[in-house]
């Protein structure tokens, strides 16, 4: 196992998983502490990052595309105090960190973990029910349905529509975007077969964003909604049928040939076989050919 603590989270990881829990240090932003501790399985993982600096460093975690409703919804537009995949070092603790990317590292490879992109989300979103107010309404949505409630700082043409409700069925997209600058953020809802060009401060599908505290968390809804939206992996291929359990969210695999389970245990004796190998000529130290190791024996 490996562990690193910081004020701004603790990152644990166990060789299966990543665990990734925000800290209360004031530098922590308010999406990273209301999303709370992430789980990350290791099949989601694409690879990960230490970058030194001189009163500081960063850890970097990079996701499989399409493993992570937050990061599709958002594309990629967090920023550092929000991101739930960055974590700042102190220089004194540089060591843990570079052990902690190795870790990983020899846990991807021993696993084989490719970094292909996936066509199903590998972690679940935010939990529901939520609902967030910023901007110039409320968004809330209860894994069904998502309500728009407007506040008296929406202009008159968007708030003359009321109250607006949309169910899930009915969406075909989601995208959440931060204020820049002078240019307003917005939490934009697309409806099947109804496509508008109209800006978000007019759009009745639209909640726009000033660049206030909790315009981040409009991000969480985005992602809850985008967890539960087909995947855009399966989207991009209009005539493929998917006749699988929309409720199961592993990732499709090919069906494997099969073999008797004596070549399964060749197989496995040849990889401890090839481990005692690496440990032999130092590639693994002592402990990655242990947990590698039992890894194995788990499956024997």
């Amino acid at each position: 196992m490996a562990e690193i603590i910081q004020r701004d989270g603790t990152w644990t990881f166990d060789g299966d998983a990543l665990r990734l829990t925000p800290g209360r240090d004031k530098n922590v932003g308010l999406l990273r502490k209301t999303l709370g501790e992430l789980v990350v399985p290791l099949g989601a993982l694409a690879g990960v990052s230490f970058e030194q600096g001189r009163k500081t460093g960063r850890l970097r975690l990079r996701l499989r595309d399409g493993a992570d409703p937050l990061l599709h919804a958002t594309g990629g537009r967090l920023t550092e105090p929000h991101d739930p995949y960055q974590l700042m070092v102190e220089s004194d603790r540089y060591g843990v960190a570079e052990y902690f990317v190795d870790e990983a590292r020899g846990a991807l490879l021993l696993d084989q973990v490719p970094t292909a992109p996936v066509t199903e989300y590998l972690l679940p979103g935010p939990p529901v029910p939520l609902s967030v107010s910023a901007g110039d309404g409320t968004a809330s949505f209860d894994g069904e349905r998502v309500r728009l409630e407007w506040n008296w700082k929406t202009e008159d043409a968007k708030a003359a529509a009321g109250v607006r409700t949309l169910a899930l069925t009915d969406l075909a997209a989601v995208e959440w975007h931060p204020a820049a600058g002078l240019e307003n953020g917005y939490l934009r809802f697309t409806v099947k077969n109804a496509p508008t060009k109209a800006p978000p401060k007019y759009d009745p599908n639209s909640v726009e964003l000033w660049g206030f505290k909790k315009d981040p968390l409009m991000a969480l809804i985005a992602a809850a909604v985008q967890a539960r939206l087909p995947h855009p992996a399966r989207t991009a291929s209009p005539h493929a049928q998917d006749t699988r359990d929309p409720r199961d969210s592993r990732p499709e695999l090919p069906s494997p040939p099969v073999a008797p389970a004596e070549d399964d245990h060749d197989a496995l004796l040849r990889r401890l076989r090839e481990l005692g190998e690496l440990r032999r000529t130092e590639v693994l130290t002592e402990e990655e050919f242990t947990l590698a190791k039992q890894a194995i024996l788990k499956r024997m």
